[in-house]
């Protein structure tokens, strides 16, 4: 028995768009990926909040949600996760109270307290950048809005009060973890983009948690980056389309899927290499045998109770085959 049988794989989403790909196709290849998903037994596929960046066309979360529950059958589909300082309380209560009517039993709420995107955009959006500030207020309003019905409030979430649709918090460093253990919340770390803190944030959760009505013991969920191939040699080279979008993001430009290439040694300096490598520090990359060792690890170090994995390759086919690759792990 490998010590993977008990943890759950899920995905992560954010809709990887190609330079000369229109938005329909690239979103049909977000409903194909996610129906594999759901064949092969994958937990969860959450859809990540992010704006004003061409290359990734997640930013309507709640309605790609939508469209992916209805388009799959037994996955949890969820937000991984909405920026709530973009949005009021209310809304959020509204909209996800209206995806838990319309699919009982399967969508989570992780939610997470960054723009997603740029102060330019931000303003765009009519945030107010304090209310950053207020974002364990305006969780425990959200907790209230999707619980028990209080036919007193002034202020209700219909659809949405009492669907009691469960919210995770998320988070790269200590804030989100200290609050979720505080709230008695499952708790998923962006270790997909920010490793630094992740010893420390996940010891810190453990350490404080308080039981809750939703959760009588910590729940820990890691995302990581994945490359799974056939080869390591293989899914070393196809990892060179993460590399390329990491380092475009460093240097400000367009975030287009790039197809992978031999060697990138002619594309960065040894200054941009270092942070593309910091930035994907717990990429886990390579065959079947060394991504199964490399997980298990991972497990036995932190204890993760789950997976949530990036899965960001240029060719469909290499994205289907990574899926099948990870849904034989428990079993191999």
């Amino acid at each position: 028995m490998t010590v993977l049988n008990n943890i759950h794989f899920s995905l992560l989403e954010l809709s990887p768009m190609k330079e000369h790909e229109t938005v329909s196709q690239t979103l049909a290849n977000s409903v194909a990926y996610a129906q594999q998903a759901d064949e092969l037994g994958f937990n969860r596929f959450w859809m990540a909040e992010h704006h004003n960046m061409p290359g990734i066309v997640c930013a309507a979360t709640s309605v790609l949600i939508g469209h992916i529950a209805g388009q799959t059958r037994n996955i949890r589909v969820g937000a991984g996760g909405v920026m709530l300082p973009n949005h009021p309380p209310l809304v959020v209560a509204e909209q996800f109270g209206t995806l838990e009517s319309l699919y009982p039993g399967r969508i989570d709420l992780g939610l997470g307290r960054a723009p997603g995107s740029d102060h330019i955009t931000s303003r765009a959006l009519r945030r107010d950048e304090r209310r950053a500030e207020n974002f364990a207020d305006e969780v425990t309003e959200l907790q209230a809005l999707l619980g028990p019905s209080d036919e007193h409030s002034p202020v209700r979430a219909i659809p949405g009060e009492n669907t009691n649709v469960p919210i995770w918090l998320l988070g790269s460093s200590l804030y989100s973890a200290q609050l979720a253990a505080k709230k008695g919340l499952p708790y998923a770390f962006a270790g997909h983009f920010a490793p630094r803190f992740l010893y420390d944030a996940i010891a810190l959760y453990r350490r404080e948690f308080k039981p809750s009505a939703v959760l009588d013991k910590p729940y820990v969920m890691l995302g990581l980056p994945v490359v799974a191939a056939d080869t390591d040699q293989q899914a070393q080279q196809l990892a060179t389309t993460s590399k390329q979008r990491v380092l475009a993001l460093l240097r400000g430009h367009a975030l287009w899927l790039k197809p992978p290439i031999t060697s990138m040694d002619e594309l960065w300096s040894e200054q941009e290499q270092a942070q593309v490598e910091s930035f994907l520090g717990l990429s886990v990359v390579g065959s079947p045998v060394t991504i199964k060792h490399k997980l298990e690890m991972i497990v036995k170090e932190l204890g993760v109770d789950e997976f949530i994995f990036t899965n960001d390759l240029y060719h469909s086919q290499d994205r289907h085959r990574a899926l099948e690759i990870l849904s034989t792990l428990k079993s191999s």
